[in-house]
């Protein structure tokens, strides 16, 4: 993607942990009326009209699940953040020099509502201003109180009092250089910079719909507002793949050292097909020879995780979201046990959920049948999807 100069680049800050908001992935990356949060972040910037390019800024190690949320949209390359997030911001910033763009707008991740209309006022601010962000009047009677609550010490006076929110818009050029000024700060937000920096920071209107999703209550509140269906569905699949020639088998998306590889059109990984078909089930969109024909040369050797992925969209697609997975692999050999939590972590990681929503067991036949034989591998999956 090329950026030119006169232009403007949004920064959308994905680098938190979301400690408050208690989940086993960060908050950005959990799902929300079947997509993950990052992605309805991410596309009000991608869709309006004055915004060039946008870059994400993500924390080391979510890899994974950043490309399972951002998966198939026009992005810049995204960029590490560091430990707090006026330093992820920073890194941002550095990151798009040499793209030149006159503006930036600076996003929050876990903001996933922000119409379009504020991000053109914000833009139209920087016209006169060097910086813009929106806000809101503080309406509600403030009062000040010990750190954890207890007796009323004063009631403050709101008069003057505005809720920031983003984007926060500033002339990149400036912010930048008031980022790198006031780097070993601890400041709040990113007009807290510019501030310090003697920038003035125009107010705007914000919206009272642009909120951040700090608990797993502000998740389950936005899922209502979204008009988010209780409605749940089972889906089941099953996979079988002989023993073949090879090293390695792949198994839920991990690659076992083994004696034996296992033979099939694709990388035959059981676990995954079976997970792919009982999640194409809970839909009743076919199964994954309806998407992916064997006699299809495009699928010789593909990694499952394409398929996986496919289902997962398609879910997303019709309006619902995974809220479980419980895969079984059935072989008397390769041990599954100590590569299980890797296998939950890929899993998790294509589909954009939580690890906690997945399970990976393993049993033996005993020694019967051609599982008990040694002579290949079995899968049986169930997944359970909400949708609307």
């Amino acid at each position: 993607m090329t950026v030119h100069a006169g232009t403007c680049v949004a920064l959308v800050v994905a680098g938190g942990r979301g400690d408050r908001f208690g989940a086993d992935i960060p908050k950005q990356y959990c799902g929300l009326a079947g997509e993950p949060v990052l992605r309805r972040s991410l596309r009000p910037f991608l869709d309006h009209p004055t915004v060039d390019a946008v870059r994400v800024v993500i924390r080391p190690g979510d890899e994974d699940l950043y490309t399972a949320a951002s998966e198939g949209l026009p992005l810049l390359p995204p960029v590490e953040g560091g430990a707090s997030r006026q330093e992820s911001v920073r890194r941002g910033l550095e990151s798009i020099t040499d793209l030149a763009p006159d503006n930036v707008l600076i996003h929050d991740a876990a903001r996933p509502f922000v119409g379009a209309d504020v991000i053109s006022r914000v833009l139209a601010a920087l016209e006169s201003a060097p910086g813009a962000i929106p806000a809101l009047a503080v309406t509600d009677t403030l009062k000040r109180a010990e750190s954890d609550g207890g007796t009323i010490m004063e009631t403050v006076e709101r008069t003057g009092l505005w809720r920031a929110q983003t984007p926060q818009g500033f002339r990149f050029q400036a912010i930048k250089d008031a980022h790198r000024r006031f780097a070993d700060t601890d400041l709040t937000d990113d007009a807290a910079v510019a501030e310090r920096a003697g920038l003035d920071v125009a107010l705007v209107a914000g919206e009272e719909d642009n909120v951040k999703l700090t608990t797993q209550e502000d998740l389950h509140r936005a899922e209502r507002r979204l008009g988010m269906s209780t409605e749940s569905r089972t889906g089941f699949g099953t996979d079988v793949h002989r023993f073949g020639p090879g090293d390695h088998v792949p198994i839920c998306g991990v690659a076992i050292p083994f004696r034996s590889g296992l033979a099939g059109h694709s990388d035959a990984d059981v676990g995954l097909h079976a997970i792919t078909d009982a999640v194409l089930g809970a839909i009743a969109a076919g199964d994954i020879g309806k998407h992916f024909p064997p006699s299809d040369p495009r699928w010789k050797g593909a990694s499952s995780d394409i398929f996986l992925r496919h289902a997962g969209r398609l879910v997303a697609e019709a309006g619902g979201r995974i809220t479980n997975i419980d895969v079984t692999i059935i072989c008397e050999q390769p041990k599954i046990g100590p590569h299980r939590d890797a296998m939950i972590a890929r899993i998790a990681g294509i589909l954009a959920i939580a690890p906690s929503r997945v399970s990976v067991k393993a049993t033996t036949t005993e020694r019967l049948g051609f599982t008990g034989r040694e002579e290949g591998i079995a899968a049986q999956a169930v997944a359970t999807v909400r949708v609307s």
